[in-house]
């Protein structure tokens, strides 16, 4: 079993709050990491997606009433709607008999449903913890390859050879397609929706063209835009927004859209080694999303932190982190002899950042001149943590 370092964050936000949200997409491991921490603790853990289960809060406020005493995990929270509203009345129960934190553990596979109805009834009572896929600190950085091959579902990853980790991402994919998102209650055709997922694998970190996008599936741009949405939700594709900041350029405002998976990448394009995927087109954009969602994972930063900067006359940064202590620019390079390029230098003196360095896959670090530092992901993470 792999260790997360995300156990940290989730014991923290149940030792500071009443409930704790913790977000990430389908076979991530969410159930594994709670079962980790209920075990260290009285607790109760009800999967909502056992019909049992979800009997049990047919009358949620009298049944949990008789376990205050406990961590209550509740798995699969989307099952239950409804019960957001008697938990504020629990939790403020709780609370008058002193105990105030550590109450309940919720997981979720989507975020725009949960976000919404915990912050409409549990204001000031919660806490979010957004759990993605193994990164580089759980695998430790000798595994990288491997990582950014089979992506970082642990199943995937742990697989016993790449042949077996590729055919459990082509099950997931068509199991998520078939039968978990139409269990959110989204009625669209699986097909449509695995092409519009390819067509955003094939274009991997480029500008969103929802256009021709639309055209390309014979949809309305409002259709794309409302399926782009379901994705995010998800949890299984990334926006990422342009820089934003006063600037007398004129500056790209088309977001970059990545699917955040790296295996799931490499499994819409029928890639299977890692021989196959250096000499594919994607490797350079696949590589570039591996990097954004390690650096996600691994610092634990919020969407709106992390943008990228783009001039109508090329200048660009392939990521700007919006960190306590000011922007931190980010070039990444599949090469293991990156050179630095006009247009970052250029962008640089646009965004002025407070730190500026070069991610390569190599095991060397070097100063590249310029204040840009030349290193590789894990090292880049520890020196930003």
């Amino acid at each position: 079993m792999l260790g997360r370092h995300h156990i940290r964050s989730v014991t923290r936000a149940l030792a500071r709050a009443p409930a704790v949200a913790l977000i990430g997409a389908r076979q991530v491991g969410k159930s594994t990491l709670a079962h980790q921490i209920s075990a260290a603790r009285p607790s109760l853990y009800l999967d909502l997606e056992r019909e049992t289960d979800r009997a049990r809060l047919s009358d949620p406020e009298a049944f949990l009433s008789r376990h205050l005493d406990k961590l209550v995990v509740l798995d699969e929270i989307h099952r239950a709607p409804d019960i957001f509203v008697p938990l504020r009345s629990l939790i403020d129960r709780a609370r008058r008999e002193g105990r105030e934190t550590g109450r309940y553990l919720m997981l979720g596979s989507a975020s725009l449903d949960l976000l919404r109805q915990s912050s409409e009834s549990l204001a000031g009572r919660i806490a979010y913890v957004d759990f993605g896929p193994v990164d580089i600190i759980d695998s430790g950085g000798d595994r990288q390859d491997s990582l950014w091959v089979r992506g970082g579902f642990p199943d995937s990853f742990l697989a016993a050879s790449d042949a077996h980790s590729f055919a459990w991402r082509q099950d997931f994919i068509r199991t998520y397609l078939e039968r978990d998102i139409p269990q959110f209650g989204f009625r669209i055709p699986a097909e449509t929706l695995r092409r519009l997922w390819t067509m955003i694998a094939h274009q991997q970190g480029g500008l969103l063209n929802a256009s021709k996008l639309a055209q390309s599936l014979g949809v309305s741009s409002p259709t794309i835009a409302r399926y782009l949405d379901l994705l995010v939700d998800l949890l299984l594709v990334r926006r990422l927004e342009p820089w934003h900041a006063n600037s007398r350029k004129r500056l790209v405002k088309s977001p970059k859209i990545y699917v955040r998976d790296s295996g799931l990448v490499h499994t819409l394009l029928g890639i299977e080694t890692h021989d196959e995927l250096l000499g594919h087109p994607v490797a350079g954009g696949s590589w570039e999303g591996f990097v954004i969602e390690n650096l996600a994972s691994g610092l634990g930063l919020r969407p709106d932190q992390l943008v990228f900067y783009r001039s109508g006359g090329g200048a660009e940064i392939d990521l700007v982190l919006n960190m306590k202590k000011g922007p931190v620019a980010i070039e990444i390079k599949r090469s293991t002899a990156p050179k630095l390029t006009r247009g970052f230098i250029s962008a640089c003196e646009d965004v002025q950042p407070g730190k500026a360095f070069m991610v390569h896959p190599g095991l060397e670090r070097f100063p590249m001149g310029g204040g840009v530092e030349a290193l590789n992901l894990a090292e880049l993470i520890a020196e930003l943590a």
